[in-house]
């Protein structure tokens, strides 16, 4: 089994797909240092299953991905595959009959790892269990990098018999031996557990068995109360049929003594309706006597009503009459107040006359004598200003007697109405006080009605004179 087709993508330094060719046994890769040789060994490794970052000279397995440079952008996933010449049969199973063999790896930025067999995606397992006594492996011999030959001879004995075993192609065995180990662990694991369960198992059939004696003996039971339950219906049915007897026998008695009480009865209803004939009478003659009785207590109602109508007109015509005499008493006091003012209003028009002709007599003499008014101007306008202001005052005084005219105008107007509700009360009653107070409340208003009369022409004539 030989490796001939190496094919990497995305992987470290090699960013663009990359084929190397190995035609021979033996092929070899010069350059510098730092071109890439080492990175074709980690790709090989990496392949075949390597999951240790330290292997691959990284941090993470994510470092094996292409980073960027100041060139190139980073790439999101890296690929590498192997092609192995499988002509000499060296690989066994289900891949023994394939010339050749083709192992690819992917993996991507967030971790994620796919394994393919000969374009078949498979699980890293399978390509372990591939390599297995064929030399090749992530950590096998064949691989011999820088400081390799130093290790294998400074191994410890257990590492150097692992190589050696993996030389002469036993560690495929002893793999397996190990699987079979641990198969063989995990089912006695089972079978200890598989033991618990039928531990338990037993416990639950020993309580079931317990659970269905007592359901044997609940059904004993049952059918034993069933029966005992028949035998208590049946005494019981005894006991009810001989009180049903005796309730009978007391039903025919009960009938027996309804008959007489029917008979009674009748009797009773009989007299009832003879009762109710003569209640019949005596209701008739109640509802008579219950008529004239309404019938008198109208008339009394009625008479009653009368006699408080009388009374609460002789209240009205007692408080018109003293109303009547208030308002009276009023006027009479106005009336002084008038002719007070009057008297006072001559006398201030008796002062007024002898100045005016003053005035008047001034006046002609200034038209004569023109020097003299000059003279005299300020004299006669202080005279004037006087004059003026008594004028105002009298004029403000008949303003004032022109308002108390109103107001007897209206005590007039309002004496008429009363007149005429009292004339109209004594068309409704025939009273001798009445006619008295309407005599004396006639008069009362025509002598209001001459002094309105008086003082208006008074104050018509103060007009005039102003």
């Amino acid at each position: 089994m030989r490796l001939t087709t190496i094919k990497l993508s995305g992987f470290k330094s090699f960013v663009d797909p990359t084929v190397l060719h190995l035609p021979t046994n033996m092929t070899g890769v010069v350059g510098p240092n730092g071109c890439g040789k080492s990175n074709i060994i980690d790709a090989i490794r990496w392949v075949m299953g390597e999951s240790a970052p330290t292997r691959l000279r990284g941090d993470s397995l994510t470092d094996v991905i292409f980073s960027g440079s100041t060139g190139r952008k980073p790439v999101g996933a890296a690929a590498v595959e192997l092609i192995f010449d499988n002509s000499d049969g060296l690989v066994v199973g289900e891949y023994a009959k394939y010339n050749e063999i083709s192992v690819k790896r992917q993996a991507s930025r967030d971790g994620q790892s796919q394994y393919f067999l000969n374009g078949a995606r498979c699980r890293r397992r399978d390509i372990t269990d591939l390599f297995l006594g064929t030399g090749l492996g992530a950590r096998s011999y064949s691989i011999i990098e820088q400081g390799m030959i130093s290790e294998i001879i400074s191994a410890h004995p257990d590492e150097l018999r692992g190589h050696l075993e993996e030389a002469a192609g036993i560690s495929k065995y002893k793999e397996r031996r190990k699987e079979t180990e641990s198969r063989i662990k995990a089912t006695r694991e089972n079978l200890e557990r598989l033991n618990d369960v039928r531990e338990e198992v037993d416990k639950q059939l020993d309580h079931l068995n317990r659970q269905a004696k007592a359901a044997a003996r609940w059904q004993e039971l049952k059918a034993e109360h069933g029966q005992r339950e028949s035998e208590l219906r049946g005494v019981h049915y005894r006991a009810i049929a001989g009180e049903i007897d005796e309730h009978r026998h007391a039903l025919t008695q009960a009938d027996i003594a309804l008959e007489g009480l029917v008979a009674e009865q009748r009797q009773v209803e009989a007299q009832i309706e003879a009762h109710r004939e003569k209640h019949q009478a005596a209701t008739d003659h109640l509802n008579q006597v219950q008529g004239e009785v309404y019938r008198i207590g109208g008339e009394i109602a009625r008479v009653e009503q009368q006699i408080q109508h009388n009374r609460e007109l002789h209240e009205r015509l007692e408080r018109s009459r003293v109303e009547a005499e208030n308002a009276s008493a009023e006027l009479g006091e106005h009336i002084g107040g008038d002719r007070l003012q009057i008297d006072l209003l001559r006398a201030a028009l008796a002062e007024g006359e002898p100045r005016l002709a003053a005035l008047t007599d001034a006046a002609a003499k200034g038209a004569e004598a023109q020097r003299e008014a000059e003279a005299k101007l300020a004299e006669w306008q202080a005279q004037w200003d006087a004059y003026a202001k008594t004028s105002g005052d009298a004029s403000k005084e008949a303003e004032v007697e022109r308002t108390r005219l109103d107001y007897l105008d209206k005590q007039t107007l309002e004496t008429a109405r009363r007149l005429e509700i009292l004339h109209a009360e004594k068309r409704g009653a025939d009273f001798d006080a009445l006619n008295e107070q309407l005599v004396k409340l006639t008069a009362e208003h025509d002598a209001h009605k001459q002094i309105v009369e008086s003082h208006t022409r008074l104050l018509d004539e103060r007009r005039g004179a102003h």
